[in-house]
């Protein structure tokens, strides 16, 4: 039976919530395990690399499997496998504690390879559940998930480690994962389609999305603006444990603050940004947000203590949302909607290679001269490239949305 539309988004929204709460924990546990299983920076650059690699592949494939198998099929089956993922991992801790490093990595692997198509369903199902004015509140939904998950999953984490210990802290992340699965069962769930897929279909596919970003230059140049952002951002996370703890000396617990501390700002930024926008550009936004975000980058180079850190690495995360409303607004204007799906792919795919590469970073350049040195280094870099690369790609921008107006109506791709 396919329940109500509100039960349905009842359903949905606790899915997410659930999901992403679930990411929080284990993106609170892991970290602090690896770190003090081997008191070495190195590991957490090497761990974040090895996390992201694996995803790196299985984002272009995931659309094209979203659109196959239906939102809410694929997401109940791969938030299950995420469940006993920890589970087995969680065995391993328990009866093997001397694997602890090797099961962390692997786990965070598997992990990574599944969080593409859970992102995936969750845009797949929004249509199937809104049309016109819901769809709109409902996207509003997942976005106040997320800032949701951000403030209350290290929190908790928090406290259910002090009970608990950090170990069993996962299973709690596994049996979360599992409520995520269950939430979305009863959701509707759209036709298979009958004819088969190939191998030279699908890569065609892909193939298409790869010229068409590469024939977009507004895209393109946003693409590698946003690849410099992230592999900054990404050296942060990934040393962020060894920062907190291990530069500056704070508590476990101030590790999961900052985290909730985070989750509140992005909150506060979901009503404000809405009131910027009224009264400024987009593109000003952006570069408002990129200023904040190299400003903070550079003082974390050279901060002295948790709390002067703590506020700057707010900062980052602040700085990075309000630049994110420019990304995220502008490229879907210059893509086609019938192609979208078919870019992204590939778009993200630039994006995200970031992330292995700052872990790689973080792991030998980190592990030699210090992290917080690193972080300083590629700030620099990082504020020279984006004042070059952020004027011409906003230029591109308004350059291509100037000459798309111009065409006559029914022309226009």
């Amino acid at each position: 039976m396919t329940p109500q539309p509100r039960f349905g988004r009842g359903l949905f929204g606790a899915g997410v919530l659930l999901g992403l709460m679930a990411e929080q924990v284990v993106m609170f546990a892991v970290p602090l395990l690896l770190f003090q299983d081997t008191k070495q920076v190195s590991t957490l650059g090497f761990a974040f690399a090895l996390e992201w690699l694996p995803g790196l592949i299985a984002y272009p494939f995931a659309g094209l499997i979203a659109d196959r198998d239906g939102g809410a099929r694929l997401f109940s089956v791969v938030t299950g496998a995420r469940a006993l993922a920890l589970a087995v991992v969680v065995v391993v801790l328990l009866t093997r504690p001397g694997w602890t490093t090797p099961a962390l990595m692997t786990s965070g692997a598997v992990l990574s390879v599944l969080v593409a198509p859970t992102r995936m369903s969750v845009e797949k199902m929004v249509p199937q559940l809104a049309a016109g004015e819901a769809m709109a509140r409902t996207q509003a939904l997942v976005q106040n998930m997320e800032l949701l998950a951000m403030a209350l999953g290290p929190a908790l984490a928090t406290l259910a480690a002090a009970l608990i210990g950090k170990v069993w802290l996962l299973a709690v992340a596994a049996s979360v994962f599992a409520l995520a699965a269950a939430c979305w069962l009863p959701l509707p769930r759209g036709e298979r389609p009958t004819e088969p897929v190939t191998a030279r279909a699908t890569l065609r596919e892909l193939g298409l999305g790869w010229r068409l970003m590469a024939g977009n230059r507004p895209v393109l140049l946003l693409g590698f603006l946003n690849f410099g952002i992230n592999l900054v951002v990404a050296s942060v996370l990934s040393a962020n444990a060894a920062l907190v703890t291990g530069v500056f000396a704070a508590p476990d617990w101030s590790f999961a603050l900052l985290n909730t501390c985070v989750g509140v700002v992005g909150l506060v930024n979901l009503l404000v940004i809405p009131l910027v926008l009224k009264r400024f550009e987009v593109s000003l936004l952006g570069a408002l947000g990129f200023a904040v975000l190299c400003a903070a980058l550079l003082l974390i180079g050279i901060a002295g203590s948790f709390p002067v850190y703590a506020v700057l690495f707010i900062a980052v995360l602040t700085g990075t949302a309000y630049y994110n409303v420019f990304n995220r607004t502008q490229r879907v204007k210059v893509i086609p909607k019938e192609h979208l799906g078919k870019v992204m792919g590939p778009f993200y795919l630039l994006n995200l290679l970031s992330y292995p590469i700052a872990g790689l970073l973080v792991g030998s350049v980190g592990a030699t001269y210090g992290p917080q040195r690193l972080v300083g280094v590629l700030a620099v870099v990082l504020s020279v490239f984006g004042a070059v690369l952020l004027p011409l790609t906003m230029r591109s921008f308004r350059r291509t949305l100037t000459d798309r107006e111009r065409l006559p109506v029914g022309v226009q791709s």
